[in-house]
């Protein structure tokens, strides 16, 4: 059979992947995209951001009427209808997934079903339901994404031992719930399933919890946590995990010292992930990794000509949707000839969709003096914001990190009401360069939450109002 040849060919349909290769679209090329699964969209949005998002939502949903009587509104007896609250979570996804494969067709991208395997020379093997096929193409680009890592010696089922893909399907919330990793992962779940009425443990080894976010964030998010009746445990150890016709049980030993039993009727295991770079045929190429992960450079470019890589298998970079979307732009428009500007990695939003909500860009206050910058602080607390007050979410702040020389915005680091939200501002202003004295300029509309931001870097000078 005659191969067929594409200008370019993207592995893997999540964020990363299909939006390069709709973009490739766009630009003209012949472009195919090679997915293994039945549907499109990664692990994003089929067993990550989105079905998380929405079950986080209904959890919100849920604590108003819950707390309905303090905005005066009488609800007595909700009931909570987890299977729904599931049936909802499913459709948004197939919703979302027959999306993608709208805007494949819509650019004119073709959606090659099965597991391929690079064979060198800018070939590759199918392997389908229909058998196995071989296409070529003059650029590829790697998306294969990445998938839970397991404890050693433990495997992941469907009643007890979980990861993020098990977790997303319980027929029930369960009355208790041990968490092993104290990452985006764990704490959202951790904030969902407290706020839906499960006796929730968080265990973490680090010294503190989210331990990517400046380090006032994780003292407000834990203090916040425990006050909501989350057990947190950081510096701790677990060790003899196994099951028992309770759920699981595990042995602890906690910063201290202090040695313990913990018996939870579901086990969530959120210590990271781990690259999708095995099996996909890299041995055939020249390709470089580093521990498993792919080596790029600025324009993500592999050792192996016309082999490119986006996404959480790439050195360096955090495993974020958003991270792999835009290397898959740089990446298509380095491929296709135009315009590429290479990410700028301190420009990179993260985003915690707990309660309350956490968004943060660039360096965090420890890292700013690490690298010898004069460092100015201005905090800013929502308790002093009209908007939070009506939303009735006091807690946490926006925290901004600026060079006192220069007036530069090195971070910004907020906790509170929507803060994966309120990080944009800050995204858009460091991105453009902009300085302290054109935020502290800048009108904020009242009443809103992102009065907060301007408050912020008003604060930095000790000039924030409401403070």
């Amino acid at each position: 059979m005659k191969k067929v040849s594409y200008d370019l060919i993207v592995i893997g349909s999540g964020p990363g992947g299909y939006s390069a290769a709709v973009r490739a679209g766009q630009y003209g090329l012949k472009t195919a995209l090679i997915e293994k699964q039945p549907r499109l969209g990664g692990t994003c949005l089929l067993v990550g951001c989105i079905p998380t998002k929405s079950l986080l939502h209904s959890a919100e949903v849920w604590q108003h009427f819950l707390h309905a009587e303090e905005n005066g509104i009488a609800c007595q007896n909700p009931v909570l209808n987890y299977p729904k609250i599931i049936e909802r979570k499913n459709q948004i996804v197939g919703r979302h997934s027959k999306g993608v494969e709208g805007l494949l067709r819509k650019n004119k991208v073709e959606w090659i079903k099965g597991y391929a395997t690079l064979r060198g020379g800018g070939q590759i093997e199918v392997r389908g339901e229909s058998g196995v096929r071989t296409v070529e193409a003059r650029n590829i680009i790697l998306a294969t994404g990445s998938e839970a890592r397991m404890l050693p010696g433990l495997e992941p089922d469907p009643d007890v031992i979980l990861t993020n893909i098990e977790i997303l399907n319980l027929t029930a919330v369960p009355k208790s719930l041990a968490i092993i990793g104290a990452g985006a992962v764990g704490v959202e779940f951790a904030s969902m399933f407290n706020r839906f009425g499960t006796q929730v443990t968080l265990l973490e080894m680090l010294p503190r919890i989210v331990p990517v976010e400046d380090e006032e964030v994780s003292k407000e998010l834990e203090r916040v946590f425990r006050k909501a009746g989350i057990r947190v445990e950081t510096g701790a150890r677990v060790e003899n995990i196994r099951r028992t016709d309770g759920g699981a049980q595990l042995a602890l030993t906690t910063s201290n010292g202090k040695q313990e039993e913990i018996q939870a009727e579901k086990l969530l295991v959120a210590v990271g992930r781990k690259p999708n770079t095995e099996n996909i045929g890299l041995e055939n190429t020249r390709v470089e990794l580093d521990r498993g992960f792919v080596k790029v450079n600025p324009y993500q470019q592999t050792a192996e000509p016309g082999v490119d890589a986006i996404g959480d298998i790439v050195a360096g970079t955090p495993q974020l949707a958003h991270v792999a979307t835009m290397e898959g732009m740089v990446a298509v428009a380095h491929a296709a000839g135009k315009p590429a500007t290479p990410i700028n990695r301190n420009r990179i939003p993260g985003c915690t969709y707990t309660e309350p909500g956490i968004g943060s860009v660039g360096l965090t206050e420890a890292q700013a003096r690490a690298k010898g910058y004069q460092v100015k602080v201005g905090k800013f607390p929502f308790g002093g914001n009209s908007r939070a007050s009506i939303l009735g979410s006091h807690g946490g702040f926006v925290k901004v990190v600026a060079d006192e020389t220069f007036n530069e915005i090195l971070g910004v680091h907020i906790i509170g009401p929507e803060g994966f939200e309120l990080i944009a501002e800050a995204v858009a202003a460091m991105e453009a360069e902009a300085t302290l004295d054109t935020l502290t300029s800048t009108i904020h509309a009242h009443p809103t939450l992102y009065e907060a931001v301007g408050e912020g870097f008003n604060a930095v000078r000790g000039l924030a109002i409401n403070a």
